[in-house]
């Protein structure tokens, strides 16, 4: 698919349009509105959310179009098949393919746990936009940047793949162990033990920020900086009324521990 100069120029807006929301989605999120899901289900804003849906599909509602939405964007491009953005390509759906049909069946959910409906709603609307602004990046000329087979030797290409894969290992093994917390027909929390979970309260964000900074590097892209952007919109909010919940719950929680950057925040 060869991209007319409006159709480019669209592109670019929405890129701006995600880097200027995420400004306004973070203040929402940390000041405002906590997004009812999870252990804050009983939040004073739950009411906004909307009603409940069973939590492992509306996980698979909210991730699939960056697995297969992506996918399919990708592969309309006319530089699909050349190595480095199948590669980069490859990184993505080794994060969101899991994300998306392996995590949401791997989650040990109480019969009849829900997920409001307008949280799996807002992120799928997002999600699409998203796979737009960076698949197109990859194999769309007069989108794409140039990126040949010698951008694999490149510093920036080999810097953020590391990056990517160190995030991908902080957040794949961060959530194996929250998951591991709770036994076999178990339902409610504990406190995590163990690894970064004794620096700060919520490493599988930290690990899921390294990953999308790594891609950002890795891409050399402002599609990639407004995904950091939004993805840090959502996440550090999230992470702080995570820890706050912990401190809250749990009197014995460790008062050492940071929310999200060990040492730092």
């Amino acid at each position: 698919m060869n991209v007319s100069p409006v159709a480019a120029q669209w592109h670019h807006y929405l890129v701006l349009a995600y880097l200027l929301a995420s400004v306004l989605v973070f203040v929402v999120l940390q000041f405002f509105i906590k997004a009812a899901y999870g252990r804050h289900k009983g939040a004073k804003t739950a009411w906004f959310w909307g009603p409940g849906v069973p939590t492992r599909w509306a996980w698979m509602l909210m991730e699939a179009p960056s697995a297969l939405g992506f996918a399919l964007i990708y592969f309309l491009g006319a530089e699909a098949w050349n190595l480095a953005p199948l590669l980069l390509l490859a990184m993505w759906q080794a994060h969101y393919f899991q994300r998306s049909f392996i995590f949401p069946f791997r989650l040990r959910t109480k019969p009849g746990d829900t997920t409001p409906l307008l949280v799996p709603v807002l992120a799928f609307t997002t999600n699409l936009g998203v796979s737009f602004a960076n698949a197109a990046i990859l194999s769309w000329p007069g989108i794409s940047r140039p990126y040949p087979p010698s951008w694999l030797s490149d510093p920036r290409f080999l810097f953020g793949a590391a990056l990517f894969v160190a995030g991908y290992y902080i957040n794949r093994r961060a959530d194996a162990m929250l998951a591991a917390l709770r036994k076999p027909g178990e339902s409610g929390y504990k406190i995590p033990r163990g690894w970064l979970y004794e620096k700060v309260s919520c490493p599988n964000y930290l690990g899921e920020l390294m990953i999308w900074t790594g891609w950002a590097i890795a891409t050399w892209s402002l599609a990639g900086l407004s995904f950091v952007a939004w993805t840090a919109a959502n996440l550090i909010p999230r992470a702080c009324a995570n820890h706050r919940w912990y401190r809250e719950t749990f009197p014995d929680y460790p008062a050492n521990r940071k929310v999200l950057i060990p040492g730092l925040l």
